[in-house]
């Protein structure tokens, strides 16, 4: 498994069904092509998704993931978790109102697409530094130090070391 190419999209959508809303996007992508829905209020910045991802993919490469699904590895990476249920509870989606944060992983750019089913908005993807000390349990001593990003980031990191 390898990555092509990786694109980051902002959206803010209201979700009546999840499982008619990941049936819509399967629909959308070819078979080879990933298109992660993550929670993009739980979302530090770009760099921590790539991350998670290249973390995500690494695993499976090594043969080191937590998951025998690629999608999965990576909500468990980019969340900093160990258990699926926690990290859909991070980074799955919700029904109702919601920011979404849309991983295009080896595809074509499927942003009007996905523009027809969700609202484009990139400024989802603007960290909201107090939501997230408490989603992925900061101190403030840690962020006198570091950036959430950066921690967040570690915190992936770690994931891996602790295998």
């Amino acid at each position: 498994m390898h990555i092509d190419n990786i694109k980051i999209l902002g959206f803010k959508a209201t979700i009546n069904s999840i499982e008619d809303t990941l049936s819509q996007i399967d629909s959308i992508k070819e078979d080879d092509e990933i298109i992660q829905l993550l929670n993009a209020d739980s979302i530090a910045s770009k760099t921590h998704i790539i991350h998670g991802v290249n973390q995500a993919f690494n695993a499976f490469n090594r043969g080191e993931n937590l998951a025998n699904d690629i999608s999965v590895e990576i909500a468990l990476r980019c969340s900093a978790q160990r258990q699926i249920s926690k990290a859909f509870k991070i980074l799955g989606l919700n029904e109702g109102k919601m920011n979404i944060c849309a991983v295009l992983i080896n595809c074509k750019d499927y942003t009007s697409e996905l523009s027809s089913i969700f609202t484009f908005d990139d400024s989802v993807l603007i960290a909201d530094n107090e939501n997230l000390a408490e989603i992925y349990k900061i101190s403030d001593d840690e962020l006198k130090n570091f950036s959430i990003e950066d921690i967040i980031v570690d915190m992936i990191t770690k994931l891996s070391v602790d295998y």
